[in-house]
C-alpha cells in the first residue's frame, strides 16, 4: 500500500466522496453539488421503505359509466366501469361481487373495474340496486 489513510474522510476523498463528519453520511460530489445517498437498510430497524403517497380518489359526477372495450384484448369484449368515486378497497370488493354475479373474471385497473364478457344489463341492474346511477357509454 502506498497511502495510509488516517481517517474516514481521507479515504472518502480518495474515492471522490466527501464525508460529513457530523453525521458520518457519505455524500457524493458531482460538479460542486452534493447529493445525499438514500438510506436503504439500518441495523437497528432493518429495511427502510419510503412512505408511499396515497392516491387521492377522483370525485364522481354521480353516474357510473359502463362501456364495452375490445382494444388491446385480441377482440375479446370487456365491460369497463368507471366514475364510481370509490377507494381501491371498495372497488376491489365491488369488483369481486360483480364477478360472482356475472360468473366471469375481471380486475381493478387504476380507478376502473373491468369485467370480462358482455353483461351490460346484469351489471346495470346490480349497480342500481347498490344505489349508483348508471349510464351506458358507446355503442
Amino acid at each position: 500500500m502506498k497511502n495510509a489513510f488516517s481517517s474516514l474522510s481521507e479515504l472518502g476523498n480518495a474515492f471522490g466522496k466527501k464525508i460529513d463528519d457530523s453525521s458520518q453520511i457519505a455524500i457524493e460530489k458531482t460538479d460542486n453539488k452534493f447529493s445525499d445517498n438514500t438510506l436503504v437498510y439500518s441495523t437497528d430497524s432493518g429495511r427502510i421503505k419510503d412512505k408511499k403517497n396515497q392516491k387521492k380518489i377522483t370525485q364522481s359526477d354521480g353516474f357510473a359509466k359502463i362501456r364495452r372495450e375490445t382494444k388491446g384484448r385480441k377482440g375479446k369484449g370487456v365491460m369497463v366501469i368507471s366514475g364510481l368515486g370509490l377507494s381501491t378497497e371498495a372497488l376491489k370488493t365491488l369488483a369481486s361481487s360483480l364477478k360472482k354475479i356475472c360468473g366471469s373474471g375481471g380486475s381493478v385497473v387504476n380507478e376502473t373495474i373491468e369485467i370480462q364478457g358482455d353483461k351490460r344489463e346484469l351489471i346495470k341492474t346490480t349497480l342500481e340496486k347498490q344505489g349508483f346511477k348508471v349510464k351506458f357509454i358507446g355503442g
